[in-house]
């Protein structure tokens, strides 16, 4: 009996991480989509880049809220209410890049890079099915001490500091997914909203950091 009991909960658990993992790839496929179509209307509106703390307050009050209502159907618009203000965000970023001759060819090689890491990065993860929970710790720190860099870099307009805080937040974005996916496939996270914000704020910081490197090295003006 206890043996068939354990194959029993072995087998739910499989099922459940499966339904996690499935749910947080659709919803996070969607957010993008509707995250890119934002910053597409932001650009052809071309809109301004909101003062810091307008940006601090959009950001962190839509994620507090997904994590409010995470187990709520409204959770849900939750999620493309954050993702929707990130896409506008991002639209003055996008708008400047394009003014370089070949501002095109770096969104494109950015979007193209992003996608690779991400591929390349879970894909990894879901065949090894390797638990990268050990990162979580150093990945907190290196997050932290980054942020901090970069109001440096912001507040003192060190240019050579905003590179190095971009190159650093490529590297934890990317050990942020092989955690997060980890994480999911092994059952540390069970909720589907938080896991897409999750990725979706990996995915956005990777995709940042590299426009600001391929402008920095490769814009032609």
């Amino acid at each position: 009996m206890n043996r068939y009991q354990t194959r029993t909960s072995s087998l739910y658990d499989v099922q459940v991480k499966n339904k996690v993992l499935k749910n947080t790839y659709l919803l996070l496929s969607m957010s993008l989509i509707f995250s890119g179509a934002v910053a597409g209307v932001a650009m052809e509106l071309n809109v301004q880049q909101p003062n810091l703390l307008v940006l601090l307050v959009g950001a962190y009050g839509s994620m507090y809220l997904v994590h409010a209502l995470q187990n709520s159907a409204l959770g849900i618009g939750a999620v493309f209410l954050f993702t929707g203000f990130m896409g506008y965000t991002l639209a003055p970023l996008l708008n400047s890049v394009l003014m370089f001759e070949n501002g095109g060819n770096i969104i494109t090689m950015s979007l193209f890079s992003t996608g690779v890491v991400f591929f390349g990065l879970s894909g990894h993860v879901l065949t090894s099915k390797k638990d990268y929970s050990y990162l979580g710790g150093m990945l907190f720190v290196g997050m932290i001490t980054a942020m901090l860099a970069g109001f440096a870099a912001m507040l003192f307009n060190v240019p050579a500091l905003h590179l190095a805080v971009s190159a650093a937040f490529v590297l934890i974005s990317s050990g942020m997914i092989l955690f997060q996916t980890s994480q999911i496939i092994n059952g540390g996270e069970r909720n589907y909203l938080i896991a897409t914000i999750g990725l979706y704020v990996s995915l956005y910081n990777l995709f940042v950091s590299l426009l600001r490197i391929f402008s920095a090295f490769g814009g032609r003006r």
